[in-house]
């Protein structure tokens, strides 16, 4: 293993900038999975000291994604005979969750990324394999333009309309995760093919005409995760950058289980960030309890317990996504009904302790604190509104339901992008 490239030096923040139709900064090539996680780690390392201040001003971190582009980290999933690392799902993971674990925001912007690359690999020619796998060794960032609220009538949706020997999109989406610091936005998208609605994925360019994009989000978790508006105004849109989606779908892909990993993922990193904040603040400001009759809260019985619950918790959902990815990689190198449904549950059980530990994670850190961990310069409740913002991506009560239902009556989960 090699660790080659060095991180670009930070530069002063900027709150916004224009669009990067430049292209983006030189991008090392990683060689396998240790140097992927090894690489995770450095930019962790540089993007843990300023995760309150982003958080709190709503700072967009520009510099931040150049350096994980450079990094080569946005080209790790692309297979090996495409000059790519080709890393086992547990390192995806791994590298997501390192990334989370310093900054909620900045784990989930590049989990898009990954699922495009992911749809690509299950859909896409030759042709768009290698062209857009080239993008991604190169360190171009691709967002997303999936989600919009409510249109079932197809004029109102996101569609695509012929155009001579291509198309034109049409439409307008929310909770565009990444599309702000994108290079390349995958759009979901439909089409009127002999009276019925078929849905694609159009990877459009950021800077093509007729595209808007929003800053808009304003939740009170992941706030700097540049998941606004995007709004296509008749956009051109050539055939070699569609992909099949709906039919991904139609037999059995791992499109769905990826996804869900990283997204398992995301929630791991918060937790270990939230419990990794939560020793030191008791060690260095916590009050023990009266009761406990000891000199400081890192002796107080009860905390001591706590603790070790909330580890405990954390190390579970650990080993449940490791074991998750490991499912993952056989059902992409043997897909079928029976490999799939086992990686999708692997999948949903790791997803349902993740969202319950990094919870918890985030709320023991204040019960263990105590009042002065809600001060606002702490910045400490970032864990926690990140966590309970992400966890709300697709209801974890549906996780339970696929999972009893596999072991009770044997049925294989529903195939989408949410299982």
């Amino acid at each position: 293993m090699s660790l080659l490239f060095t991180p670009p030096p930070a530069a002063d923040h900027r709150d916004s900038r224009p669009a990067p139709a430049a292209p983006p900064p030189r991008a090392h090539r990683i060689a396998d999975d240790a140097e992927a996680i090894a690489a995770a780690q450095l930019l962790a390392e540089r993007f843990a000291p300023d995760a309150a201040l982003r958080d709190r001003e709503r700072r967009l971190p520009w510099e931040e994604l150049d350096a994980l582009s450079a990094s080569g980290l946005l080209g790790i999933t692309v297979p090996r005979e495409h000059g790519g690392a080709g890393v086992s799902n547990g390192t995806l993971a791994e590298v997501i969750a390192t990334l989370a674990a310093a900054d909620g925001s900045l784990g989930q912007i590049p989990q898009n990324h990954y699922y495009a690359l992911e749809v690509l690999r299950v859909g896409g020619t030759a042709a768009q394999r290698a062209a857009f796998y080239a993008r991604a060794l190169a360190g171009e960032r691709f967002g997303n333009a999936l989600a919009e609220i409510g249109h079932k009538d197809f004029k109102r949706r996101t569609r695509l309309v012929p155009d001579g020997d291509g198309f034109r999109l049409i439409g307008n989406k929310f909770y565009c995760t990444g599309a702000v610091f994108a290079h390349q936005i995958p759009t979901l998208a439909v089409a009127q093919e002999d009276g019925r609605e078929v849905t694609y994925i159009a990877i459009v360019p950021r800077d093509a005409a007729g595209i808007t994009i929003v800053d808009d989000w304003d939740g009170f978790g992941q706030r700097v995760t540049g998941s606004g508006s995007v709004t296509f105004d008749n956009v051109r849109v050539e055939a070699a950058w569609v992909l099949p989606f709906q039919a991904s779908f139609e037999t059995p892909t791992t499109i769905g289980p990826v996804a869900q990993l990283m997204h398992a993922a995301i929630d791991l990193g918060i937790g270990r960030g939230a419990f990794a904040a939560t020793l030191p603040f008791i060690r260095d400001h916590a009050r023990p309890w009266v009761d406990a009759k000891v000199a400081r809260a890192s002796e107080d019985p009860l905390t001591i317990h706590q603790v070790g619950d909330v580890k405990v918790r954390l190390r579970a959902a650990e080993a449940l996504v490791r074991r998750a990815g490991r499912n993952v990689d056989a059902a992409q190198r043997s897909p079928d009904a029976k490999t799939v449904a086992a990686a999708s549950i692997a999948v949903a059980e790791a997803r349902a302790a993740t969202t319950t530990a990094s919870l918890q994670a985030g709320t023991r850190l204040f019960e263990l604190g105590g009042t002065a961990s809600t001060l606002d310069g702490q910045g400490l409740d970032r864990f926690w509104r990140n966590a309970r913002t992400h966890t709300l991506h697709d209801p974890v009560r549906w996780k339970y339901h696929a999972i009893g239902n596999y072991y009770l009556n044997d049925r294989l989960p529903t195939r989408h992008g949410a299982l």
